[in-house]
């Protein structure tokens, strides 16, 4: 039997032995394994397919991190500002957020996102070209993680434009108009029913964008460098009177043929995957959703740089970015899960062959990545015929000015481009009209 004092020694052995082991394992713990569990939410306006590919990429990541529990929220394009800045403030609202960049300025004016974090700045800054970086920041500050790039190009459908002895897209606006007449089909009263041009209505951006990427294509440009509104130049009266020419005297676009709905699809893409319209100027972006409308047939599309106005030496496409951004309000613990699963969708790691999670899914779309070893790991799709106009044009392309009230200035320009396009005010009225409006909208933020 051993002594009483071998038996004290054993005990304090033992003690001292579990001591340290309860260190080791308290060392050793990992944000992923040891943290209370955290619950964060992600709103985006994607649906569908992107939607699944993201749920994909948070199952894979929640494997790895049991305590972090991600949520997908989704809302149509049209409701996501909205949705944001109502449900933003509260401590409830959403963690992770995807945002046009456009409304960066005015969502950081209003208190409702974090600065990243100098680990993550120091990430986004290395993995990022610098026009992408510099999309994410407001006084030099970062805000989130960049990822898509979108610009606009010339979509047509190549059977019809067999169809009506067209050999090439075209080039320049008088051939924009002889084509659309060339393509135009009506019934019998007159009625169109196949377009030759489609001009979109009923959605901001895809009013604005389509209209100031044939605006620039002559030679102008939306604002001066003291952001003064150029409306009333020579090249936005020539758009605005192009616009008039095909609606009015020519009637190779019909509006009603052209409605978006509040997800930015809606009649304008229908018309085109059915064979309706034959010409159209459009983003990326829509690659699949063409391809899931239009099956087979997706191979008669076929994509050309904006044509040149009269004054215009170059095609130019209007571009625009997004990003995803952190919330303020989160709680400290859910805003640190929040950078650190973007870090990991947005890296190399995290998706097939190079590619981050985030890259596969934008290429899913038909959306260019914007970062660099995306570009790198997606570089053969890249050169598909319907994106492959659009990565050319990229180096020719300017970007929409990123601006406090920037949303506010385009509704109020879409408002007058309408007016024009349902009959409400001339080219001339229209273009008054909006260089006040937007005149005083700036002057809220610029003087």
């Amino acid at each position: 039997m051993p002594s009483q004092s071998l038996a004290r020694r054993f005990l304090f052995a033992s003690i001292s032995l579990l001591f340290i082991l309860v260190l080791a394992s308290c060392g050793s713990s990992s944000p992923s394994s040891g943290s209370a569990n955290v619950s964060i939410t992600y709103l985006t306006h994607w649906s569908g397919p992107q939607v699944t590919q993201l749920n994909q990429a948070i199952a894979t990541y929640e494997k790895s991190h049991p305590n972090v529990t991600i949520n997908v929220h989704t809302v149509p394009f049209g409701n996501l500002l909205t949705t944001i800045t109502t449900q933003g403030n509260s401590a409830n609202g959403p963690t992770i957020m995807g945002i046009y960049n456009l409304w960066l300025p005015q969502l950081v004016q209003a208190g409702l996102l974090a600065q990243a974090p100098a680990t993550y700045t120091k990430d986004i800054q290395q993995a990022y070209p610098a026009s992408v970086n510099s999309a994410v920041q407001v006084s030099g500050k970062t805000y989130g993680y960049p990822n898509e790039v979108d610009l606009y190009a010339l979509n047509y459908n190549r059977a019809l434009f067999q169809a009506a002895g067209i050999a090439n897209p075209p080039t320049t606006w008088s051939e924009l108009v002889t084509d659309a007449e060339k393509l135009t089909k009506r019934d019998s009263s007159g009625h169109i029913t196949q377009q030759g041009f489609g001009i979109i209505n009923s959605w901001n951006s895809g009013v604005v964008h389509p209209w100031l990427s044939l605006e620039e294509s002559d030679g102008g440009q939306l604002l001066s460098s003291n952001h003064q509104p150029l409306l009333t130049s020579k090249a936005a009266m020539a758009t605005t009177n192009l616009y008039y020419q095909l609606i009015f005297q020519n009637k190779t676009t019909d509006p009603a043929m052209n409605q978006a709905n509040a997800s930015t699809t809606g009649p304008y893409l229908d018309n085109f995957a059915n064979g309706k319209t034959a010409m159209i100027i459009m983003a990326n972006w829509w690659e699949s959703d063409l391809q899931a409308a239009m099956g087979s047939k997706f191979a008669d599309v076929g994509t050309a740089p904006i044509p040149v106005g009269p004054d215009g030496t170059q095609s130019h496409s209007v571009s625009y970015s997004w990003s995803t951004v952190v919330n303020t309000h989160a709680t400290q613990a859910q805003q640190d899960a929040a950078w650190q699963f973007l870090q990991w969708l947005n890296g190399p790691q995290s998706g097939q062959n190079g590619s981050s999670a985030m890259g596969d899914i934008l290429m899913g779309m038909g959306i260019l990545p914007s970062r660099t070893t995306d570009l790198q790991a997606h570089k053969s799709q890249l050169n598909s015929p319907f994106i492959s106009t659009y990565v050319a044009e990229m180096p020719q392309s300017i970007p929409f000015p990123i601006v406090l009230g920037g949303d506010e200035l385009t509704t109020s320009l879409q408002k007058s481009i309408e007016s024009v396009m349902f009959g409400q005010n001339s080219p001339q009225q229209a273009m008054t009209q909006a260089q006040s409006n937007v005149g005083q909208i700036l002057s809220q933020y610029y003087s």
